[in-house]
């Protein structure tokens, strides 16, 4: 198998399960419900985002379609940087990491640009309020949608609260209130461009060095 054909089957089936996995949890849970997995470090907690990556937020409409956009620009700069490491005979490992980066980039925008289109129910943003509000029930597919292309919001899932406790008193400015890691509740995506890049820093002595 060529390595175009390895990117490309790498960026299929990552962008599969992520949408899979995000359409079975948006249509049967409640927004907010969490589904214990093991024990209390990793649970199914249904969130949904208008931001960034691993729950981030970023204020308003303005915001959300600013992050649609740079999303689509990076995800055409990523293309067009996995076809030169193709073309320069790039390892392996290099140009499947760089095709996890692209896939996460992908499925997050697939959820901004289309899931306002396709589900009835979503998190929207009320500018006389100027914050963003949940809604109640489950969400099904139907029209018309909850939100305009590149305003629907990225659905996340995985929580892993491995560590619980409380600051101590001499802690500045967080004494006495709850410490959670890992807080930030991500979703397949995410995980596939922090794999990617993880691997990329891991290695990359090795992996660029027959690079021009």
């Amino acid at each position: 198998m060529s390595k175009t054909h390895k990117a490309i089957l790498v960026v299929l089936l990552i962008l599969l399960a992520d949408q899979v996995s995000k359409i079975i949890v948006k249509t049967n849970m409640h927004l907010g419900e969490s589904i214990p997995v093991f024990g209390s470090w990793f649970m199914i907690r249904f969130i949904e985002n208008p931001g960034m990556a691993f729950g981030w937020d970023i204020p308003g409409q303005f915001g959300k379609i600013a992050l649609s956009l740079f999303r689509l620009v990076a995800i055409i700069g990523i293309i067009w940087y996995l076809r030169n490491l193709i073309r320069q005979n790039a390892q392996t490992l290099l140009v499947i990491s760089v095709a996890m980066i692209l896939a996460g980039a992908i499925g997050n925008l697939l959820d901004s640009a289309f899931y306002g289109l396709i589900f009835d129910k979503g998190t929207v943003y009320d500018p006389e309020y100027g914050r963003w509000f949940g809604y109640g029930g489950q969400a099904a597919f139907g029209t018309p949608g909850y939100a305009a292309p590149f305003k629907g919001c990225v659905v996340d899932m995985l929580y892993f609260p491995v560590i619980e406790g409380t600051y101590p008193s001499w802690f500045p400015f967080k004494a006495g209130e709850n410490f959670i890691f890992f807080r930030p509740i991500f979703n397949l995506a995410d995980s596939s461009i922090s794999v990617g890049v993880f691997i990329i820093l891991l290695f990359q002595k090795r992996l660029f060095h027959n690079l021009k």
